[in-house]
C-alpha cells in the first residue's frame, strides 16, 4: 500500500517547505520541525512544533525569519515530547526568542532535569540507526520556568483551532496535534513515514508508514492504543516526526492497516521492552526491564549499510572529480 502514498509537501524554492497556506516544515538530518501560522504573520503570530537536533537553532531561526519576516519570535514552542532530536536546539531557541515551552505533564520530567529517558535498545534491529542507538542521548534537559504543562482542557497555545492528543508509548507523555476543521495531524513519532531504524531510509526519505522509531519505544500496548486513536480521526495531511509529510486516501488507507496489524508491522521481533513495558509516572520511569541481546544478524544489517553507505558516497565522489 505504501507505493501510493502522496506527499503533502508543495513545490518550493526556499526553507521551510510549505504543506499548507498556515503550515510548514523543516527536516533537519533526519527529524522535522513544524511551522504554525501564515506567511508575514509577524511577531508572536505564530508556533513552533518540536526543536530538532542540537546544533540546528541557527537553520531553525533563519526558516522562521524567511517564512514570517525578520525579528518574528513564535507566540509558544509545542512539543511532541522530549526526545534529543526533537529538543536540541530548544535551550537556544527558547533564550533567543523568550518563548514559553508546553509538554505533556509526563513528560516534565524529561524537561526540567529529574530524569533521563529510558535505554534504547539497539537489541530491536532494523538498521544502522538502530544498531548506533546506544549512544544517543537520553536527557534530561532543564528548561526550568520555561517549561509548562498542556491545559487540561486539550487547548494548544497559541494554536486556536487545534486541539492535543495523548499517544503515550513512543514516551510516557507524548501528544499528538489536530485540526478538527481540515484535518491536519502534527503527529510526531506515534508513527513515522520513513523507515527510522535504516540510515539509508532516512537519507532517502522513502516513503512508507511504520509505528513509532523502535530502539527508542518502551510501551508498545500503548504505542498500538495510540496508533489506533490517530487513525480513528481520518487525518487528510499526516506530518509525522521523521519522514515526508503526506496525504489523502491512500495515507488514511495505510494508517488504519497500520493501527489494525500494529503488533506485525511495527513491533520488532526482539527487544528487551517486548516482554515486560517499562512502567512511569509523573516522576518519570518506575522499571526498566533488563537489556535486550545484541545478535550477530543486527550487528551485520548494521554492517552492510555502513558498507551501502560507503559506496554511494565514493561512487558521488568519483563522478564528481
Amino acid at each position: 500500500m505504501t507505493m501510493a502514498l502522496e506527499p503533502a509537501r508543495r513545490p518550493a524554492t526556499s526553507e521551510p517547505w510549505p504543506l499548507l497556506d498556515d503550515l510548514a516544515y523543516l527536516c533537519s538530518v533526519m527529524v522535522n520541525v513544524y511551522f504554525v501560522g501564515f506567511p508575514h504573520a509577524g511577531d508572536r503570530e505564530w508556533a513552533l512544533i518540536d526543536a530538532g537536533l542540537p546544533g540546528s537553532a541557527d537553520r531553525i531561526a533563519r526558516a522562521a525569519e524567511e517564512r514570517f519576516g525578520p525579528n518574528s519570535r513564535p507566540s509558544s514552542i509545542i512539543l511532541t515530547h522530549g526526545h534529543f532530536d526533537h529538543v536540541g536546539a530548544l535551550e537556544a531557541l527558547a533564550e533567543r526568542w523568550d518563548v514559553p515551552i508546553y509538554a505533556h505533564t509526563m513528560e516534565l520530567p524529561y524537561l526540567t532535569g529529574q530524569s533521563s529517558y529510558l535505554p534504547p535498545d539497539p537489541s530491536v534491529g532494523g538498521g544502522l540507526v538502530a544498531t548506533l542507538s546506544w549512544t544517543f542521548s537520553r536527557g534530561p534537559i532543564d528548561l526550568g520556568s520555561r517549561v509548562n504543562p498542556l491545559p487540561d482542557d486539550g487547548s494548544v497555545p497559541g494554536l486556536p483551532g487545534w486541539r492535543w492528543i495523548f499517544t503515550p508509548g513512543h514516551t510516557p507523555g507524548h501528544v499528538a496535534l489536530f485540526r478538527d476543521a481540515d484535518r491536519t495531524l502534527i503527529a510526531g513519532d506515534a508513527f513515522v513515514t520513513t523507515k527510522q531504524e535504516s540510515a539509508m531510509a532516512v537519507l532517502t526519505q522513502r516513503r512508507e508508514l511504520n509505528g513509532p522509531p523502535m530502539y527508542f519505544t518502551p510501551d508498545w500496548e500503548a504505542a498500538a492504543k495510540s496508533v489506533a486513536a490517530l487513525a480513528d480521526l481520518d487525518p487528510e495531511i499526516a506530518a509525522t516526526g521523521h519522514g515526508e509529510p503526506l496525504r489523502g486516501g491512500s495515507m488514511r488507507a495505510d494508517l488504519h492497516d497500520l493501527a489494525r496489524d500494529f503488533h506485525r508491522r511495527a513491533v520488532p521481533h526482539q527487544g528487551r521492552y517486548l516482554t515486560q513495558s517499562a512502567g512511569a509516572d509523573t516522576n518519570a520511569a518506575l522499571t526498566i526491564p533488563p537489556d535486550g541481546p545484541q545478535n550477530l544478524p543486527n550487528l551485520l544489517l548494521g554492517a552492510g549499510e555502513i558498507a551501502m553507505l560507503m559506496q554511494e558516497f565514493l561512487g558521488k565522489h568519483a563522478a564528481m572529480k
